[in-house]
């Protein structure tokens, strides 16, 4: 029976960053192992060295300014090394991912892990990734905040309703490895569990394409910034979010009356106030949910919020996502024109009836 019971001292190693981090980790335990056998050892020896004697007078101490030097500043260097070393895993796990990094959404709701990879596939409390590829995580919460955690690769990070948080993995193994919340969320908390598959490149790009493609065929897009378009135009952003091509300059009913959103993820953009702002995810959410926090210099508070009620936080991801997708040229025109069916007449017939 007990041959059957696994108790590993740490969860495997699935990924680049959980290498690097047990790397600090055990540095962390023998620094501290080492200085406090060092503080027991000298405690050990003071007891008998300094034990009270008959007859022996006891010597007086009046301390040493080089000792406590020592013994302050050698701690603090060791300290500061854990700080240094700690910090620069950080800024690497979260603000630096590899450039082709594959995008996926999480988004945290009680007591559930929603997740969307790029092409529109769709997965609960599960998540497949491929070995050897670098995948970037976009997270937010719909209620709490909960805590999207992976031992395997030594990552968790808080999903915040209100903000999009980010972090990415690189698994270097394949298997199935625990997902954890471990923020403490409500009642279920104990429930939100689920799992992260990692596959081969192949298996993984099989497994993608059977989700979304019958036949090898690609029927819907399902993206989420072919999502997002759609909901672009449902929501009637086009009428003021339209490019100047749309826009007739001799009636103001129809000119453009907010920015134009084409090239404007990572741009710097104007603020009312003299400031300025970068178009980031963040600042594309918050444009939508609060516009009037910062309003593009040069054009009117006009544009209405839209809360929960009205766009969810997975159609807010779609339409970030198609925010962020727009280049030059790309928006929809407002109305669309199409040329006569073959045959039909273009100007009108002579006996056709007069205006």
């Amino acid at each position: 029976m007990f041959a059957e019971i696994s108790l590993p001292i740490l969860p495997p190693e699935a990924s680049e960053f959980a290498r690097d981090y047990d790397k600090l980790f055990w540095y962390i335990t023998a620094v501290i192992t080492m200085g406090g056998l060092a503080v027991y050892a000298a405690l050990a020896y003071f007891c008998f060295r300094f034990a009270r004697r008959p007859g022996a007078k006891p010597l007086r101490i009046l301390g040493s300014d080089k000792v406590e030097f020592v013994w302050t500043v050698v701690p603090a260097l060791f300290f500061l090394s854990f700080f240094a070393w700690g910090t620069q895993l950080f800024l690497t796990s979260v603000t630096r991912p590899e450039a082709d990094a594959e995008e996926i959404f999480v988004v945290g709701k009680q007591w559930m892990w929603k997740i969307q990879h790029a092409n529109g596939q769709r997965e609960i409390n599960e998540l497949h990734l491929p070995r050897g590829r670098a995948v970037k995580i976009t997270g937010t919460s719909e209620d709490v905040i909960h805590d999207f955690g992976i031992p395997a690769f030594r990552n968790k990070i808080d999903v915040v309703p209100g903000r999009y948080v980010s972090t990415w993995y690189k698994p270097t193994r394949t298997g199935t490895y625990h997902l954890f919340c471990d923020q403490y969320c409500g009642q279920g908390h104990s429930q939100m569990v689920g799992r992260v598959v990692v596959m081969e490149p192949e298996e993984y790009d099989a497994w993608l394409d059977g989700q979304v493609k019958t036949g090898g065929k690609n029927m819907v897009d399902g993206s989420p910034a072919w999502e997002g378009r759609k909901l672009f135009l449902k929501l009637q952003c086009i009428t003021c979010h339209n490019n100047v091509y749309d826009a007739d300059k001799n009636n103001p009913n129809t000119s453009n009356r907010a920015p134009n959103l084409e090239g404007l993820y990572k741009s710097v953009v104007p603020i009312q106030g003299g400031r300025t702002a970068v178009a980031d995810e963040g600042y594309i959410r918050e444009s939508i949910r609060n516009p009037m926090a910062k309003v593009h210099d040069g054009w009117k508070p006009i544009m209405p919020a839209y809360p929960r009620a009205q766009v969810s936080e997975e159609e807010l991801i779609n339409l970030v996502a198609y925010i962020k997708s727009l280049k030059p040229g790309d928006l929809p025109r407002r109305t669309d024109t199409f040329t006569a069916p073959v045959g039909a007449p273009t100007t009108p017939s002579e006996g056709g009836p007069q205006k």
